[in-house]
């Protein structure tokens, strides 16, 4: 059967990314289909009811017994409801199948105000109570056992810690993956589920509303249609909007930012209230995020990503659950999976796994086996010694190309070394004087200066990214090209005579001045390679009005020196002999993160930036570090 609207090709590919079991290789829809049929019970467009009446779609498929059965639930914003061909309708069928086959019941839900869902949506889908709600809902059907556990990646993960804080007592056990766009304060990061990075805005949530906010005109299905109706409905109306193509490398460049989605006739929703928003906005704490002052106490297998858009706060959130989880059980109950790869894209590593233009090696893993293993465990009661057996953390070291093991984050052995911005007065480019040395800098070093110009800023060029569209592609690329620009400042160390592992997060300070109220300074950790080649492993920002913390603004004034200490960065990266290790600072990297126009107004609104002339000190006084977690043996 044909279907009239389908998902565009951005959104159906983020779909893809963030199914919980998406394969390189799926199975025919179809086929998928019939055995689905032969092994399960299939309940579709199921009413759920929440407690103010709303009700949400929501699809079961348990297996052919009369026994009760755990259940593995998944709420998604995502469209799950076509029935044409394609790998979008397998993805929902093939997580089904692979349940069923394990004795599990299958839910899938859509959050509120999605598709078949009635109410208004919101990012995350509030209220947290819906989460609950279900959990009530499913614990009482005659084929439960009570025990519930949710799974998913990205945006089917993203609700989980909030609802797990609630403590729903049939809520057994979580698998949240890729889950950074659900954390919202939790120290030293306050990103607001991604939307900041040191105070400055990600542009991926631009492009990802583009695709997944609903407008206030979209269709909707009368209270009286039955299940059988809306099943029969869903065959030919799947309620997914056709979005006209963009091309968003273009498309983000708009001013006033403000305005980016109105300027590509884009929906009119949440965007237009979230882009106002400060970083301690009230607003951020009355949704679907998790914040550090709210409780946790479910057993989690968290997994994340190198190359994703938030790995140093999900693993800032794993050590937070490790110390803070109410019940020391719970505490002992968490478990962490770190794999080189992109967004929700795990089970895409093959024996030569390559992230941007980097190969990192055989990065496969038995994910589902670990996930089962878990579930069985929490949600069955086998005792299958998973807590005895699984490593506390399992963590991917590029450069070395090999999984490791270790009982705390970042490991044992990782030891903070302290490495000094170094030049005199000319580091600008990768053809500037500009070194990384262990030995704290002299009384009269010359600062480094730069003009940052927001009309030309310094192109995001692969990253640690999602859901940008056409604007940037995630993953590890040759930089030295791009370091031949006069507005980033280059530091490299000398080659290493012998292989240094650097396993852990990675804090920076830097003395900078300026003649703007505000601007912002960017951090990029590389591998040089001895060929010259220089891969990214990870990126930070942070705008200076926040340099005292997020909930306060403090201009800059012209000429004085200032300590910014930026958000912390992530990896685990093997260093061999001969390689270096270079940072870059700049003041953009534009589209990952937004353009600081300078003017020290409120940026979302201004269409006319001024240039920023800049400098970053390097003094016994004002000593710029990195400070770089290397691994002793």
């Amino acid at each position: 059967m044909n279907v009239r609207h389908t998902l565009p090709a951005l959104m159906l590919a983020f779909f893809l990314c963030t199914s919980p079991f998406a394969r390189a290789q799926t199975p025919a829809p179809a086929d998928v289909y019939q055995q689905l049929q032969q092994l399960a019970i299939m309940e579709q467009k199921i009413m759920m009811p929440m407690r103010d009446g709303v009700r949400l779609a929501t699809d079961v498929y348990r297996p052919k017994t009369d026994k009760p059965v755990p259940i593995i639930f998944s709420k998604t914003p995502y469209n799950f409801n076509s029935w044409g061909d394609g790998e979008q309708r397998a993805g929902t069928y093939q997580a089904a199948l692979d349940a069923v086959q394990r004795g599990y019941a299958y839910v899938v839900q859509n959050e509120r105000g999605k598709f078949f869902s009635e109410g208004e949506w919101d990012i995350l889908g509030p209220p947290t109570t819906d989460g609950y709600d279900a959990f009530a809902w499913m614990k009482a059907q005659p084929w439960s056992n009570g025990k519930i556990g949710t799974m998913g990646c990205s945006s089917t993960a993203e609700w989980q810690m909030a609802v797990a804080a609630l403590d729903h007592p049939d809520h057994a056990a979580m698998v949240p993956m890729g889950f950074g766009a659900g954390v919202g304060r939790v120290a030293p990061f306050m990103e607001q589920g991604n939307w900041y990075r040191g105070g400055a805005q990600q542009m991926l949530f631009t492009t990802w509303l583009y695709g997944t906010q609903t407008d206030a005109a979209r269709p909707i299905f009368p209270k009286t249609a039955t299940s059988d109706d809306l099943t029969r409905a869903s065959r030919f109306y799947d309620l997914a909007p056709e979005m006209p193509k963009v091309d968003w490398a273009q498309g983000l460049r708009h001013l006033p930012v403000q305005d980016i989605l109105k300027n590509v006739n884009g929906q009119k929703g949440v965007y237009d209230k979230m882009i106002v928003r400060q970083p301690n906005d009230p607003d951020w704490y009355k949704g679907g995020l998790y914040h550090d002052n709210m409780p946790f106490n479910k057993p989690s297998y968290w997994f994340v990503s190198w190359y994703d858009v938030s790995s140093s706060p999900n693993l800032a959130l794993f050590n937070h659950v490790r110390k803070n989880a109410t019940d020391p059980a719970m505490r002992d109950a968490q478990f962490l999976v770190i794999a080189p790869t992109l967004h929700c894209a795990y089970k895409r590593a093959t024996k030569n796994t390559v992230v941007g233009e980097r190969s990192v090696g055989d990065a496969r893993l038995d994910y589902d086996g670990l996930i089962y293993g878990w579930f069985d465990y929490w949600l069955k009661g086998e005792q299958n010694d998973v807590l005895t057996k699984t490593p506390r953390v399992r963590y991917y070291t590029m450069g070395a190309n090999k999984w490791q093991t270790a009982e705390t984050w970042p490991p044992a052995s990782s030891r903070m070394t302290t490495y000094y911005l170094s030049s005199n007065g000319r580091a600008n480019s990768l053809y500037g004087d500009g070194k990384l040395t262990p030995v704290a800098p002299g009384k009269n070093e010359k600062a480094d200066g730069f003009a940052y110009d927001p009309a030309y800023p310094v192109p995001s060029y692969g990253g640690n990214v999602c859901c940008t569209g056409t604007a940037i592609q995630g993953g590890a690329f040759d930089q030295h090209q791009m370091e031949t620009r006069q507005d980033i400042l280059v530091y490299t160390t000398e080659p290493f005579a012998e292989g240094v592992e650097m396993t852990g997060s990675i804090e920076t300070t830097l003395y900078v001045a300026s003649d703007v109220k505000d601007t912002d300074f960017t951090v990029k950790v590389i591998d040089v390679y001895p060929d010259g080649q220089a891969f990214n492993l990870d990126e930070t920002i942070l705008r200076a009005r926040y340099r005292d913390g997020f909930d306060k603004e403090v201009m800059m004034e012209n000429g004085k020196v200032y300590k910014l200490n930026l958000s912390p960065m992530a990896t685990s990266n093997f260093f061999a002999p001969g390689h270096r290790i270079r940072i870059e600072v700049s003041s953009s990297n534009f589209p990952r993160f937004e353009r600081n126009l300078n003017t020290g107004g409120k940026n979302y609104d201004e269409s006319k930036g001024v240039v920023a002339h800049n400098q970053v000190f390097h003094t016994a006084s004002y000593p710029s570090q990195i400070r770089l977690p290397l691994v002793t043996k």
